[in-house]
């Protein structure tokens, strides 16, 4: 049992939690929870590590054919990225998609994401795109680390079924899903149709901006058409995570 938070792996889960520059260069990333375990595809779990007070509620049946090492709970809770702990983290490899994949999808309904930076609104997106049904989420560099420990809990599990890529050149991106048939629409504000109004039973993209700044205009001009929600009282807009699932669950009901 590791009893030490100067133990060699455990100054590394830190790291690993704290240091996206890190995880990258492993190609790991950590979760932590029952639920996360749980769901966790077992071609990708690398390590387990759990603490004493979990393994004194649950039965070791849970690991059948998985290592795991148990940890104290005082280490555990320095180690855990969470203020209550459930006793139980994972490293994880990364996972991998390309655009060729996406692209083989049949229906093809995509989220295109620009330097969105709220590790919330990027979790809600993942979950909110698993139930509406998307086929992926193609994000730039600059958005929020999609492996960040708040961003993992956001999604719920979704980080696992959800294909995503992260590209350099969201034009590009853009360029490739027109090329292949598919029709880019920018959550908009300035000369935009109502969102309700558009025929989403094609191949669909939806295009949203940073949660403060928007689109860039370069960004928003290569799209195919600018949509808006419709706002009463005095509300603009709605946030990322929010507008997304709006638009997500619009094409589902048409697709249904």
């Amino acid at each position: 049992m590791i009893t030490s938070t100067g133990n060699t792996k455990m100054r590394r889960i830190v790291n690993l939690e704290r240091k996206a520059k890190l995880r990258y260069s492993e190609g790991v990333f950590i979760v932590e929870g029952l639920k996360m375990f749980l769901e966790a595809p077992k071609g990708l779990i690398e390590e387990v590590y759990v603490s004493e007070g979990f393994m004194a509620k649950n039965s070791p049946e849970l690991f059948k054919n998985i290592c795991y090492e148990m940890v104290s709970d005082e280490v555990f809770q320095k180690i855990s990225d969470t203020q209550t702990p459930q006793g139980i983290l994972c490293v994880m490899k990364m996972p991998s998609y390309s655009m060729k994949t996406l692209l083989e999808k049949k229906h093809k309904l995509f989220l295109l994401l620009e330097d969105l930076q709220d590790p919330g609104n990027l979790g809600t997106i993942f979950r909110s795109g698993e139930g509406a049904g998307v086929d992926g989420v193609i994000m730039t560099k600059n958005t929020v680390d999609i492996f960040n420990p708040k961003v993992i809990r956001s999604t719920m599990g979704s980080i696992y079924r959800v294909p995503f890529i992260i590209t350099n050149d969201i034009l590009k991106a853009m360029a490739d899903l027109q090329a292949n048939g598919v029709t880019v629409y920018a959550a908009h504000l300035k000369e935009s149709m109502d969102y309700d109004l558009q025929d989403y039973t094609k191949p669909t993209a939806f295009l949203i901006g940073n949660e403060a700044a928007g689109l860039k205009q370069e960004t928003a001009d290569r799209a195919d058409c600018y949509i808006k929600i419709p706002m009463k009282g005095q509300v603009e807009s709605l946030n990322a995570a929010v507008a997304s699932s709006v638009l997500l669950f619009e094409a589902a009901k048409q697709n249904k």
